[in-house]
């Protein structure tokens, strides 16, 4: 768990990497050794939203840079990488809030261990995947299976995938806040 001023940090990071970019600077910051959280290795999704909808999001779901790294490195992505919108300008900035969602370890799982908005899933079939975060369910007011049709359709697979026994589902949990909560 984060504590607060971790929180607060990671979104002003999140920011200031954007910021910066705008500005032409890319260089990575690296926090204070007290925010010992930040060092791990950790998966996160930065997700931006824009006058509350969604603008982009993007993540990694292994455990490849310390939380810092990665939330800078996603944050970027989402402003322009997401191939859902286009590249993020520098006038939007303003009316963008960011949030993040800082994830457990993945962890194999079955259909019956999903609990709507407690797990993100992760879903593999072949060369698909598609991976929906926990609280995306609870923003659509999905049940269990609106929300596995939903992953198999992020996968590029017909609803109803994860009963095919060559489906692989991962279950995480993530730790979501946004700059309304903190800033």
């Amino acid at each position: 768990m984060l504590t607060k001023e971790e929180k607060i940090y990671s979104l002003k990071l999140a920011r200031k990497t954007l910021e910066k970019y705008f500005d032409g600077i890319y260089e990575l910051e690296i926090p204070p050794k007290k925010f010992k959280n930040l060092w791990e290795k950790r998966g996160a999704f930065v997700t931006l939203l824009k006058e509350g909808h969604l603008r982009g999001c993007i993540g990694v779901l292994e455990l490849l840079y310390p939380l810092y790294e990665t939330i800078q490195r996603m944050a970027l992505e989402a402003a322009f990488e997401d191939p859902r919108f286009p590249p993020l300008k520098a006038e939007e900035l303003p009316l963008i809030e960011i949030e993040i969602s800082v994830l457990s370890p993945l962890k194999p799982g079955t259909v019956e261990e999903v609990e709507v908005g407690k797990h993100g899933v992760y879903l593999i079939r072949g060369y698909n995947r598609g991976v929906l975060l926990p609280q995306v369910p609870l923003e659509y007011e999905w049940d269990k299976k609106t929300f596995l049709d939903h992953v198999c359709l992020k996968a590029g697979l017909p609803p109803e995938c994860y009963k095919d026994p060559d489906t692989k589902i991962y279950l995480f949990t993530a730790e979501v806040f946004k700059e309304s909560e903190y800033i």
